[in-house]
């Protein structure tokens, strides 16, 4: 993060330009907001700083209503034109000078991607290049034709890279698997998706205490690389969220691959077959499965569903009606019941 000076001038001054970059939690109030906040500024001794909302919510804090720093967020003037830069010319190398004829300083680009992707810039054009090699060499291009079309300077500098990364070498990049990964910004909160050729893997809110885990499973399990690239299963989850959110989706259309043990299997399948606007309880669940005894085995089969509301886990609740637990947390899950409830009673 920023020094502490500067992330102090930054709120004390609402600099939306810092957004992204850091939050700040308030000890007296309990909450967490994003630097360009219009609330009353909290005094510096009060405020702690947090590199990633995440690590703000582990540590108590709730989301400001007036910011909602868990919402769509407003990336930094700087971020599009280089985001767009990086899609245009993949394969190109975009140095520490030349980020600052476009007048950004490194450090805080750094920063920026490190909180935002979980990788520094230079690691996130660089999976980039390794991506696009990826999809060229199984369409056919020639090794050589790749190394030095996505910017590396040696055939072993770009085979350990490749290896690294996708678990092959580039000669046997068609044996290889890839999971495209992308950020969607949801009402709820930032959310991260996977998805490999056979359908979406992943659906996770990223402030979720499990996503590391989430994301090393799948790696396994598909033996695949995740790399943050685009796919036309991301843009279709994407649009048919949107309609979902806005309440004009009751059913998504997109392949879904979620691999898992035989019993985890059935409990999403009978997750998937719960009616848009209902809710079932665990024992239901169980009984669907055909293991009537296995309610709290259905529990962890649920928290261990990596595909969120597509695979609609928080559709299952206490056989009391309370609503029970959720990964994304419960505010997410009343939200969620709450738009599907409305949907439903609109029709």
């Amino acid at each position: 993060m920023p020094a502490r000076e500067e992330m102090e001038r930054a709120y004390q001054h609402s600099d939306a330009s810092y957004d992204g970059v850091f939050y700040l939690g308030v000890r007296t109030t309990g909450i967490f907001c994003r630097p360009s906040c219009s609330a009353r500024k909290p005094k510096p001794e009060n405020v702690e700083f947090f590199g990633i909302a995440k690590d703000a919510v582990f540590a108590g804090y709730r989301p400001c209503l007036r910011c909602r720093p868990l919402e769509d967020s407003q990336a930094p003037p700087w971020v599009a034109p280089l985001m767009d830069r990086i899609e245009r010319q993949p394969d190109e190398r975009i140095r520490e000078r030349e980020l600052r004829q476009l007048g950004v300083e490194p450090a805080r680009v750094r920063r920026y991607f490190e909180a935002r992707y979980g990788l520094t810039f230079q690691a996130y054009c660089r999976a980039r290049r390794l991506s696009r090699a990826f999809e060229r060499i199984r369409e056919g291009e020639a090794i050589d034709d790749a190394v030095f079309e996505t910017g590396y300077d040696s055939h072993s500098g770009f085979r350990d890279a490749f290896q690294k990364a996708f678990g092959v070498t580039p000669g046997r990049a068609a044996e290889g698997r890839q999971v495209s990964l992308a950020w969607i910004e949801t009402p709820l909160g930032p959310m991260i998706a996977g998805a490999s050729d056979a359908g979406l893997c992943l659906l996770e809110f990223t402030d979720r205490r499990m996503i590391e885990a989430q994301l090393t499973t799948l790696r396994k399990r598909l033996k695949a690389a995740l790399v943050p690239a685009d796919h036309p299963h991301l843009q279709t989850v994407r649009e048919e969220l949107a309609q979902y959110f806005a309440g004009t989706l009751q059913t998504f259309s997109m392949p879904l691959e979620a691999p898992g043990t035989p019993f985890e299997t059935r409990c999403w399948q009978a997750l998937c077959e719960i009616p848009y606007g209902e809710t079932r309880s665990y024992a239901d669940v169980a009984r669907t499965v055909g293991s009537p005894a296995a309610v709290r085995a259905v529990g962890r089969a649920n928290g261990m569903n990596r595909i969120a509301i597509v695979i609609p886990c928080h559709r299952v609740v206490n056989k009391s009606g309370e609503l029970g637990g959720y990964g994304g947390g419960l505010w997410r899950k009343r939200r969620l019941l709450h738009l599907e409830r409305a949907g439903a009673s609109n029709r």
